[in-house]
């Protein structure tokens, strides 16, 4: 068995899973739902519901894992051999989301590209995207190159992949990030972007505003995915969990507030306010984004650079995603770690490939009326993340009660928060999270619609 790594410092272990949370929720998802659900209350709702809820989830993964050594398949086992259980369902969530994330990372990269080499029209055409994801090679070649980028930094381990890609690719992403929000709201007509985005109004005030902002932090925080718990064990003994966690929390929504006053702007001047043109999914990234930029002086060099950013963020979330899997593999079978990223790498492909075909040659196959990627994204993200994030809870709250977390985090000075978190943990974010998870289902089979 290899022993197991450690990150070097507090600031490689912030940036690695400040690098893991950020990714393509921040970046297409947070904007979207902020221009859905009221802009400024949204974004209000949001940051109040990360500095509480968001922050004790995440605190309790990290102490989870760091107080285990493990990863989250046999963490909850330690914790509780009844209750072992959640680690396996808790694991099936990165293996369920790996081989599509890593498709869409194929798509940002194919973009890039395309981007990089003027053809920003082109990209900009109503029938560029669909005619992309719908072709049976292209989007397969991306795939690769993304699937095997991810695959080459988990092979380096947590020192010299993970660890060293995020300390430069995250100081990268948030320059790229502040330099075009500049660039956005100093261009004519973007003011009335800014306004609607920034300035709440108490008629968005609503449970569908509260509900959209509380589930969108599992995808911002990379929480209940197993990823906090797996980054947790590597995090050293000597460093302080409460410290670190309002650093990742302050990366993370910095680089989702900044990113919708990048995206809600440049929309409204393209769509002269019509929100409707922010569009919903693959929609915004991919077909509507482009025009914008097609529309905007110098539109290439900024989609170039927008779809850049957005591809380093795609890579460190995929490769935290990687790493979860790996992980278990290694507390599991003690094989090396070459053969379980090699395993994880083989069953990503095998299932992107269909989830790829799923919008092409095998269009017509459907599971419960979805497409293959759809379904996949469906279970793990409106079924398992908040289910694993109730039942951890649960087991935190009821089974081996929150002074055992309490305690791993006061390793290194007091938890300023104690009693707050205990009263979070045991009751309020049960109740939130099982909103969510009821919410989640009703709309995924359209018996629910906001």
């Amino acid at each position: 068995m290899e022993e197991r790594s450690t990150f070097q410092g507090k600031l490689g272990f912030v940036l690695a899973a400040a690098g893991s949370a950020v990714g393509l929720g921040n970046l297409w998802r947070f904007p979207y739902l902020a221009a859905k659900y009221g802009g400024g209350m949204f974004l209000l709702i949001y940051i109040v519901l990360a500095i509480t809820f968001g922050f004790v989830l995440m605190v309790t993964e990290i102490a989870i894992g760091r107080k285990t050594q493990l990863s989250p398949l046999k963490a909850f086992g330690a914790l509780s051999k009844k209750w072992g259980w959640v680690g396996k369902l808790a694991t099936v969530v990165p293996v369920l989301i790996f081989p599509y994330y890593c498709l869409i990372g194929g798509w940002v990269t194919k973009y890039a590209a395309v981007m990089a080499t003027g053809k920003v029209s082109a990209a900009a055409d109503d029938a560029f995207f669909g005619s992309y994801i719908s072709a049976t090679v292209d989007p397969l070649i991306w795939f690769l190159i993304f699937i095997g980028a991810t695959t080459l930094v988990v092979l380096f381990g947590v020192n010299k992949g993970i660890e060293k890609l995020s300390r430069f690719l995250m100081p990268a992403l948030l320059v790229l990030t502040l330099v075009l929000s500049v660039y956005v709201v100093t261009r004519d007509g973007a003011l009335e972007g800014v306004k609607y985005y920034l300035l709440p109004n108490i008629k968005d005030l609503s449970p569908k505003t509260f509900l959209a902002a509380l589930g969108q932090l599992f995808y911002s925080m990379s929480l209940a995915m197993g990823i906090m718990i797996t980054y947790g064990s590597y995090f050293s003994k000597e460093e302080h969990i409460e410290k670190a966690a309002r650093q990742i929390e302050v990366f993370d929504t910095l680089i989702a507030f900044l990113a919708g006053l990048m995206i809600i702007p440049a929309v409204f001047v393209f769509s002269g306010g019509n929100q409707e043109a922010l569009g919903k999914g693959p929609s915004l990234m991919f077909v509507t984004l482009p025009k914008v930029f097609n529309s905007l002086p110098g539109g290439g060099i900024i989609g170039t650079a927008f779809f850049i950013l957005v591809l380093f963020a795609a890579i460190t979330s995929s490769v935290s995603i990687m790493e979860a899997i790996v992980s278990g593999i290694l507390d599991s079978f003690h094989i090396s770690r070459f053969k379980a990223t090699i395993l994880v790498a083989v069953f990503g492909i095998a299932v992107g490939i269909a989830c790829s075909f799923g919008f092409g040659i095998w269009s017509n196959f459907t599971i419960l009326g979805f497409d293959i990627l759809d379904f996949l994204d469906f279970v793990s993200n409106s079924v398992l993340l908040p289910l694993v994030g109730m039942l951890t809870c649960i087991v935190v709250g009821f089974v081996i009660k929150p002074d055992a977390v309490v305690s791993e985090i006061e390793l290194n000075g007091p938890f300023t928060m104690k009693r707050f978190y205990a009263a979070m943990v045991k009751w309020v974010a049960p109740i939130f999270i099982f909103a969510i998870l009821v919410s989640g289902i009703l709309e995924g089979f359209g018996i629910l619609k906001y």
